[in-house]
């Protein structure tokens, strides 16, 4: 298990930077997830770790050793991506074993670290299958074994489960996480996806245009987010965004309601516009401050309804654990002032 210290980094194509000066330090087993929209940079910041893209400026440190100017197979690193990249021609088990041989490991060696890798992912049974006779599930944990087998001290993964159907998807989040629990190694984890990164990371970094939003646990990010950006992208349903101006040092109007917020420390100057954010899930409180929602649609899922609508003219969705059907036409929805997130119209957290 190694660190990794990442002081300042920065890249740029001719005039354009697209990572601007990223400081971040990823302690040894850790799991680390980068999720931002596309183009924020996530897959450009994990390439230059791999050493798959130059460091315009900065510093990126490995186990304490400079990695700057260090070729990508002498890094210690491991990488998985999108493509599961399977030589077709070859077995499950050649493929694993392709870049041992390449470095001419005893074949003994390279016997053993195939077995345990198919261990650890269930392939034993499929050692001797090609590619074509596996599933996306197979063929992608085939490329995570060929990547197990080199016994690196860093995994990265670049949006692994992307070409993946959605069951497939929860069956190789499963797997990467037992894989981690088993292994230990630290693991940086791409995705677009704000769903993998809270079932699987130890702590998400939420990148936007070349920019680190905000580190921290999946819970903290979700729970006490610094800003709209983080508190929009994280959360499926996202969170929803009310128009509120301020109605005194500690309380907003929304809706033609009062809502008081006592827990703030600063103090609002009265009839300053903000944006108040709440939870789809919070909507459903049985005291508090309550409003009335024109439904549009209710998704029923089962154990789960979202119900979509607006409320003062504007869209948010409330989630209920009960069946709404889609006869209703006005929703009570009803939250408490604690669970409300406020956000002034740059957009940064008022608290």
């Amino acid at each position: 298990m190694s660190n990794i210290s990442i002081t300042d980094l920065r890249k740029s194509y001719g005039q354009v930077e697209v990572i601007h000066g990223v400081s971040l330090d990823i302690e040894p087993g850790e799991f680390v997830v980068f999720v931002g929209p596309s183009g924020c940079g996530k897959s450009t910041l994990l390439r230059m770790i791999a050493g798959l893209e130059d460091i315009t400026d900065g510093d990126l440190e490995i186990g304490g050793t400079l990695m700057n100017d260090v070729e990508p197979a002498q890094r210690g690193i491991a990488m998985v991506f999108q493509s599961y990249a399977l030589y077709p021609h070859m077995t499950v088990a050649d493929n694993m074993s392709f870049g041992l041989r390449m470095a001419h490991a005893p074949k003994d060696e390279i016997d053993r670290k195939v077995k345990d890798a198919a261990r650890i992912l269930q392939l034993e049974p499929l050692l001797d299958r090609k590619p074509a006779a596996l599933s996306g599930g197979q063929r992608q944990r085939v490329a995570i074994g060929r990547a197990i087998v080199r016994d690196p001290d860093v995994f990265l993964f670049d949006e692994p489960l992307s070409n993946l159907d959605a069951e497939l998807r929860v069956e190789m989040r499963v797997q990467i996480a037992k894989l981690h629990r088993t292994l230990s190694n630290t693991m940086i984890y791409v995705t677009h996806d704000q769903t993998e990164a809270m079932t699987l990371a130890d702590r998400i970094v939420v990148l936007r245009a070349g920019h680190i939003e905000q580190v921290g646990t999946p819970i903290e990010l979700y729970e006490d987010p610094d800003n709209a950006f983080v508190a929009g992208f994280i959360g499926s349903p996202r969170m929803n965004f009310l128009n509120a101006r301020a109605n005194g040092p500690k309380s907003v109007e929304v809706a033609g309601r009062t809502i008081p917020l006592p827990n703030l420390t600063a103090d609002l100057r009265d009839g300053t516009a903000l944006q108040l954010g709440i939870r789809p899930e919070h909507l459903d409180a049985t005291d508090g401050v309550r409003l009335m929602m024109d439904v549009d649609v209710a998704e029923d899922l089962g154990a789960t309804t979202f119900v979509h609508g607006t409320v003062g003219g504007e869209t948010l969705v409330a989630e209920r654990r009960a069946h709404v059907g889609n006869a209703v036409r006005e929703l009570e929805i009803c939250f408490a002032p604690d669970k409300v997130r406020l956000f002034d119209p740059d957009g940064a957290r008022v608290r």
